[in-house]
């Protein structure tokens, strides 16, 4: 059965329901599920809890679902581009539940690995652990985390062939991996799709088993921001001025 299907609206379809958990991948704007969230804003699909390191920016990613508020709940790490993200929090239209970095993308690889918990020292002693099971090992104190389950999960690699073995590229690595793992049905859109044992095997990221629905597309790629550093009066005269 083949895995590669026409649109994002196709790779969804029979997935969505109202009040279900959804894992989403990428860092910021870099390695988003673009297409597939578009096609999510236009199921109408609502009441959904989405695990992500962030939450888009306003219009933008994720942020398109705080916008037609088909969110109810956020699990993430960082919410600090998005005005309407916070709005809503501070309005009490938005349940939030914060966690740091890298115990949100170990809680994704727990739940695909079948691990339903573990202990970590970060957050101990902070709100990240109210209300969590404590516990000492060796004279230091640890907080329980749960493994992430999803109904579903969304992400984006590079490269994939048509059995779902990806590459990802750069810091899209970060959290496309684990958002993958840990949905029981995962949809991946890609960049590029090759055939199937072109991909060298030690360059993949991702084996195919955690893939089950795969498409195409084009992505827009849109950049968060641009620091530029400011061209000095010798450095311009000396026409070595640099951008970043």
């Amino acid at each position: 059965m083949t895995k590669v299907y026409g649109s994002a609206k196709e790779a969804l379809e029979g997935l969505l329901f109202d009040g279900m958990t959804m894992a989403a991948g990428g860092f910021g704007l870099c390695g988003i599920p673009e297409l597939l969230i578009d096609a999510v804003v236009e199921s109408g699909v609502r009441d959904l809890t989405i695990a992500s390191n962030n939450c888009g920016v306003d219009g933008f990613g994720l942020g398109k679902l705080l916008d037609t508020r088909q969110i109810r709940k956020m699990i993430s790490s960082y919410v600090g581009e998005n005005a309407e993200f916070m709005r809503q929090y501070l309005s009490g239209e938005l349940e939030l539940e914060f966690n740091p970095q890298g115990t949100l993308a170990e809680r994704m690889r727990a739940g695909g690995a079948g691990i339903p918990g573990f202990y970590t020292k970060t957050g101990v002693g902070t709100v990240v652990a109210d209300g969590k099971e404590l516990k000492d090992f060796d004279g230091e104190t640890y907080v329980l985390e749960r493994g992430i389950v999803a109904d579903v999960s969304i992400v984006k690699a590079w490269k994939a062939d048509e059995t779902g073995n990806a590459v990802f590229r750069k810091t899209a690595r970060n959290f496309n991996p684990p958002a993958a793992m840990c949905g029981r049905i995962c949809v991946m859109e890609v960049e590029e799709i090759v055939p199937t044992g072109s991909l060298d095997p030690d360059h993949i990221h991702l084996p195919g088993i955690y893939v089950h629905r795969l498409i195409q597309g084009t992505h827009e790629k849109r950049i968060e921001q641009r620091t530029v550093r400011k061209r000095t009066e010798a450095a311009t005269a000396a026409g070595q001025g640099e951008e970043l």
